[in-house]
C-alpha cells in the first residue's frame, strides 16, 4: 500500500508535522472535512499538519500522508528519524531502530494502530525493518503520554496507522516501483549492486459506504554493500603506548527480501456502529555474506613479533610491522528471517446521547530465525604453515596494511583451524575435530507471541470544563522464547587423519578484493554449501555457555484506567487538555537453565558443564501512573502546552531471564584443603520497570497559516536505573552441583546480575520551525525550509561511576533540516539530518550485543521530482530522482578517551534511486 509518509519523510528531516493524537485502537481522524484523508502537494500537507499540530492536545509529532505512493525510504525508522527530538541509529547502512530525546530504543515502544506489537529483535523495541513505509498511512509519536494511552513508552511512543477506507471517501488505486544502485559495486561474488521495489494499493467503498475495503501490498529486493573495518582492541606496550591488537575485517554483501502485506475492512451498518478488521503481514529476509582476513597481532605473543622502528605518536603506535602473523581467512554468513503477523478487530459506538465505547482485540507473533556460520582458512592448521610480515598504518579511519602471501591463492589458502582456536572439540560419538574448530555454527530460533483485550466506555458532557470522561480496561500476555542451537564445525577430512583440506573446484566463488584495507584479494566461498555436502560436519556444543542463553518469558499486564478530558475558556484564552490515571499489575515469569562451569577444566575445551537445572520463578508489582496534558490557546495563534506524567518503560525481555551459569575455581587455603569459590553471571526475573517523573513545557508559535516556530521543554527524571552488578549472595540459595571429589563449596558466591540500581536526571529543548517563504514575499513562492535542534543533558550514570554521557542512545545535540521547492508539479528538496555522538549496540560474537561509542554523523539526502498536472495525458503520475547517503557518510566507533582507537570503520556508500507512483 503506497501511501506517502510523504516524502516529508523520504527527503524531509525536522518536519514537525503533528496531528490530532488519538489513543483508542484502530481509530483514524480525518484530515479534512469531506473525510479524506489524502492531501495532495507537499505544501499543502506541511499546512495541513501545522493546523493538526495546533489542535493537538498531547506534544506529539506526527507524519501524515501526502499522497498516494510516494515514498522512497526503505522503513518507516528513515521516516521517523527526521522528526524533532528523534534520530536513529545505522545497521547495515540503513535504518532500523529510533531514539527519541537521548534514549535508546529499549526506552520507546511502538503501536500499530494503538495495539502493541512483538518484536524481531531481542527485547521489546521494534526493528523499523521489518515495516514498510508504503503500507503505514501516518504515524504519531506521542512524547507525553494520557491516561488512555495503553502500551506507552518513557521516551514516546511511536503508533503507527494504516488507511480506514470508509474515511478515504472514495476509490483510490495506486501503483509505483523504483529501482536502486549502490555505488560501491558489487563486493562479492554473486552479489548484486541493482536492486527494485514495487508496491500497489487498493481503496474502495461499498454498500452506499457502509462498506470499506483497503488492500496493499509491498516487495522489497535491495542489496547493501559494506567495507568494514573491525579492530580487536588496542594493547598496551611495555612503553605505555596504544597499539592495535588484531582486526577482523569483511566486505559484507546484503540481499534484503520483504514481503509486506495490509488489509483492512470496514462496516459501518449505522452511523453510531463501526467495525473494523485489520491484517498485516510481513516476510523479512536479510542474507549476508562477509568475506575478509583475521589478523591477530599485538595479542598473539607466541608468534608475534613487532619489528623496531614502529612510529609512535602521542602515545600511539601508528605504523610498523608485525612479523609471523598467521593471518584467518574469513567466509561467514548471517541470515536473519523473521515473519510478522498482526491482526486487530475493533467495534465501536458513538451514540446520540453523549455515550461512546469501544471494544478491541488484537494479536501479534514474530517467528524469528537468526543463522550465524563462521569458517576459517589458512596457510596450515595451528603452528604449521606459512607466516607473514603485516605493515600497518593506524589513523582516524582505522588501520589499512601491507602484506607478503596471497591470500586468494586456493593451493596456499585451505580450509583449516589456522590458530586452534577453540581446542580439540569431541564429538558425543567419540569423533576428534583436531587441534581446533574449523567454523562454528549458530542458530538462534526466538518466537514471541503477544494478545491484546480491550473496552472503553466514554461519555460526554453538554456543560461545563469537563467535555468527557473515559473509562478503560487492558489486558496483555505476552511470551516470548530463545532456544540456541550451537554446533563445531569440523572438516569431515579430518577422520582420515587430515587436518586441511584444498577447497574443491566446484565450490570456488573466485576472490574477494580487499584493497581498501591493502590486503589483496581473499579466496571465496559459501560456508552453507560446505555444510550441506558434508565438506563440514556439525559437532553440537554441549557446554553449559550455550544452554543458558535460553528464556522463556511471560508477561501478563492487567491496565485500568480513568481520563478527563477538558475544554473551557480561561478569559481571553481557551484552555483544553486531559487528566486521569493509569494502573498496571504485572505478573511476570521466567524460565531458563542452571549450568556450572569447572575450572580447571575436566575436558580439552576448557570448561565442562556438570549440571544442567530448570529454574522458574514469578514475581508481581503494581505502577499508578498519573498524567495531565494541558494547552492553553491564546488569540494570535499562540499556544502554550504543560504536561506532567509518571512513566515506566518495562525490563529487557532478555534481562528478565532466569537462565544463569556459576564457575568453580580451585582454591587452596592455609590448611593445604582445596575449596571450591563460586562466581556467575544470571537474569533477573525479579526485575522492575524504569520508572520515572516527568514534566514538559512547549511554547507554539503560528503565523500565516502556513508556518510555525516551537520551543519544546522537557525533564525528566528516572526513579530507577536498570544495570549490571556483582552482588554477593548466600551458595546454599543456589542450585548448584556438587563440584566432585569431596571438595567444599564456599559460603558465598559473586554473582553478576541485572539491578534496579540509582536513576537520575535528564532534560533538554527541542526547537522547530515551518517556514514556507511566500508567508513573508509573495514572490518566492514554493520556496521554504522545516527543520529541529534538539539539544539534551543527561545526569544519569548508567552504572556506578559510568560517565553520564555513556547512556545508550544519548546524543547532546540532534539536528534536521530541509530546504525545499515545490510548484507547479515539480519538486526538489535537499535535507540534512545530524547527531553527536553516542553509545550505539551493535551485533557481537554469537549475537550477542554490544556497545560501542559511535561518532557524530551528518546524513546528507535529496530529491527531484515531477508530478504531472491535472489535465495532463499522464495526471496521476509521478516520477522522482533521490539520492541518499550523498557524502558517503561512514558509521565509526571508537574506544573511549581516544577517537584514534577506532573499533569499526564501515562504509556503506552512497545509493541512487530513481521511481514513479500512480495513481488512478
Amino acid at each position: 500500500m503506497a501511501i506517502a509518509l510523504a516524502l516529508v519523510a523520504a527527503a524531509l528531516p525536522g518536519a514537525s508535522l503533528a496531528q490530532e493524537a488519538e489513543a483508542s485502537p484502530a481509530e483514524e481522524e480525518p484530515a479534512a472535512d469531506t473525510g479524506s484523508i489524502i492531501v495532495t502537494g507537499f505544501r499543502a500537507s506541511l499546512q495541513s499538519a501545522i493546523a493538526q499540530k495546533r489542535s493537538a492536545e498531547q506534544v506529539v509529532e506526527s507524519l501524515s500522508a501526502e499522497d498516494i505512493g510516494k515514498l522512497p525510504d526503505a522503513s518507516i525508522a528513515e521516516s521517523i528519524a527526521r522528526l524533532p527530538g528523534l534520530t536513529s541509529q545505522r545497521v547495515s547502512g540503513r535504518s532500523n531502530s529510533i531514539a527519541i530525546r537521548g534514549f535508546a530504543p529499549d526506552f520507546s515502544t511502538t503501536l500499530l494502530n494503538g495495539r502493541e506489537q512483538t518484536s524481531t529483535g531481542d527485547n521489546r523495541a521494534v526493528e523499523y525493518d521489518q515495516y514498510p513505509s508504503e503500507v503505514v498511512s501516518s504515524v504519531n509519536v506521542y512524547k507525553t503520554p494520557m491516561a488512555s494511552l495503553v502500551g506507552q513508552g518513557l521516551s514516546g511512543t511511536v503508533d503507527m496507522r494504516t488507511i480506514r477506507p470508509l474515511d478515504a471517501g472514495k476509490r483510490i488505486v495506486t501503483v509505483g516501483a523504483r529501482g536502486s544502485y549502490t555505488d560501491l559495486g558489487k563486493l562479492n561474488a554473486g552479489s548484486d549492486d541493482l536492486g527494485y521495489r514495487a508496491n500497489a494499493m487498493y481503496v474502495d467503498q461499498f454498500a452506499n459506504d457502509t462498506i470499506g475495503i483497503a488492500l496493499g501490498a509491498s516487495y522489497i529486493n535491495e542489496p547493501y554493500q559494506i567495507q568494514e573495518f573491525n579492530s580487536w582492541g588496542y594493547a598496551d606496550t611495555p612503553e605505555g603506548d596504544k597499539v592495535i591488537g588484531g582486526s577482523k575485517s569483511y566486505v559484507t554483501s546484503t540481499k534484503l527480501k520483504r514481503l509486506g502485506l495490509n488489509g483492512t475492512l470496514q462496516w459501518q451498518p449505522t452511523p453510531n456502529l463501526t467495525t473494523t478488521l485489520d491484517a498485516f503481514y510481513s516476510n523479512f529476509k536479510d542474507d549476508q555474506i562477509k568475506r575478509g582476513i583475521e589478523l591477530p597481532l599485538y595479542w598473539d605473543p607466541d608468534t608475534v613479533t613487532l619489528a623496531p622502528g614502529a612510529t609512535v605518536e602521542d602515545g600511539m603506535v601508528t605504523a610498523g610491522t608485525f612479523n609471523g602473523v598467521k593471518g584467518v581467512v574469513r567466509n561467514d554468513v548471517f541470515q536473519r528471517h523473521a515473519k510478522l503477523y498482526s491482526f486487530g478487530w475493533n467495534t465501536k459506538w458513538e451514540g446520540d446521547n453523549g455515550w461512546n465505547a469501544f471494544v478491541d482485540v488484537s494479536y501479534s507473533k514474530t517467528d524469528r530465525n537468526e543463522l550465524n556460520v563462521e569458517s576459517t582458512a589458512g596457510t596450515g592448521r595451528n603452528t604449521v604453515g606459512a607466516t607473514d610480515a603485516i605493515g600497518f598504518s593506524s589513523g582516524r579511519k582505522g588501520t589499512t596494511f601491507t602484506h607478503g602471501l596471497d591470500y586468494g591463492d586456493y593451493d596456499l589458502i585451505q580450509l583449516t583451524s589456522p590458530q586452534g582456536w577453540g581446542g580439540t572439540q569431541i564429538a558425543p560419538d567419540g569423533t576428534a575435530i583436531l587441534n581446533g574448530q574449523d567454523g562454528y555454527y549458530n542458530d538462534r530460533k526466538i518466537k514471541d507471541e503477544l494478545w491484546q483485550f480491550r473496552a472503553e466506555v466514554e461519555h460526554e458532557f453538554e456543560d461545563g470544563p469537563l467535555h468527557s470522561l473515559q473509562a478503560g480496561w487492558n489486558y496483555t500476555n505476552r511470551s516470548k522464547s530463545l532456544v540456541p542451537e550451537e554446533y563445531f564445525l569440523g572438516l569431515a577430512a579430518n577422520t582420515d587423519g587430515l587436518t586441511s583440506l584444498v577447497l574443491p573446484a566446484e565450490y570456488r566463488k573466485g576472490t574477494t578484493d580487499l584493497k581498501y584495507l591493502g590486503l589483496g584479494s581473499v579466496i571465496s566461498y559459501d560456508p552453507l554449501e560446505l555444510v550441506r555436502d558434508g565438506i563440514y560436519n556439525r559437532v553440537a556444543n554441549p557446554y553449559g555457555d550455550v544452554v543458558v542463553k535460553s528464556y522463556a518469558i511471560r508477561e501478563r499486564i492487567m491496565t485500568a484506567y480513568v481520563q478527563g478530558n477538558l475544554d473551557a475558556d480561561v478569559g481571553s484564552a481557551h484552555l483544553t487538555g486531559n487528566f486521569g490515571v493509569q494502573a498496571n499489575w504485572t505478573d511476570q515469569n521466567s524460565r531458563g537453565a542452571t549450568a556450572v562451569l569447572l575450572d580447571p577444566p575436566t575436558n580439552p575445551n576448557g570448561s565442562a558443564n556438570v549440571g544442567s537445572l530448570t529454574r522458574n520463578e514469578s514475581t508481581d508489582y503494581l505502577d499508578v501512573l498519573p498524567s495531565v496534558n494541558l494547552s492553553l490557546r491564546f488569540p494570535g495563534d499562540f499556544v502554550v502546552r504543560f504536561a506532567a506524567a509518571r512513566e515506566i518503560i518495562r525490563p529487557r525481555l532478555d534481562d528478565m531471564r532466569a537462565s544463569e551459569s556459576f564457575e568453580y575455581s580451585f582454591v587452596a587455603l592455609p590448611t593445604g584443603e582445596e575449596i571450591a569459590a563460586v562466581t556467575g553471571r544470571s537474569g533477573n526475573p525479579d526485575l522492575r520497570p524504569w520508572r520515572a517523573n516527568a514534566l514538559d513545557l512547549t511554547f507554539e508559535k503560528y503565523f500565516a497559516g502556513k508556518g510555525y516556530v516551537a520551543a519544546q521543554f522537557f525533564w525528566k527524571e528516572l526513579k530507577s536505573y536498570i544495570y549490571n552488578q556483582d552482588v554477593v549472595v548466600p551458595t546454599d540459595s543456589l542450585a548448584l552441583q556438587p563440584p566432585g571429589n569431596g571438595i567444599p563449596i564456599s559460603d558465598t558466591a559473586v554473582i553478576n546480575v541485572p539491578i534496579n540500581g540509582k536513576g537520575g536526571k535528564l532534560y533538554g529543548v527541542e526547537v522547530a520551525t515551518t517556514l514556507p517563504f511566500d508567508a513573508f514575499v509573495s514572490a518566492l513562492e514554493g520556496f521554504g525550509v522545516t527543520g529541529s535542534v534538539a539539544y539534551t543533558k543527561t545526569k544519569i550514570q548508567p552504572s556506578p561511576g559510568e560517565e553520564p554521557s555513556a547512556l545508550p542512545g544519548y546524543s547532546k545535540w540532534v539536528a534536521n533540516g530541509t530546504a525545499y521547492f515545490e510548484k507547479a508539479g515539480f519538486n526538489a528538496r535537499g535535507s540534512v539530518r545530524y547527531r553527536s555522538t553516542f553509545i550505539g549496540e551493535v551485533s557481537g560474537f554469537a549475537a550477542n550485543r554490544q556497545r560501542r561509542r559511535a561518532a557524530a554523523e551528518t546524513i546528507i539526502d535529496a530529491q527531484i521530482g515531477y508530478d504531472f498536472q491535472p489535465g495532463s495525458a499522464l495526471e496521476g503520475l509521478s516520477l522522482y530522482v533521490q539520492g541518499q547517503n550523498l557524502t558517503d557518510e561512514p558509521f565509526v566507533t571508537t574506544n573511549p578517551g581516544d577517537n584514534r582507537e577506532v573499533i569499526d570503520y564501515q562504509t556503506y556508500g552512497r545509493r541512487f534511486l530513481a521511481g514513479f507512483t500512480y495513481k488512478f
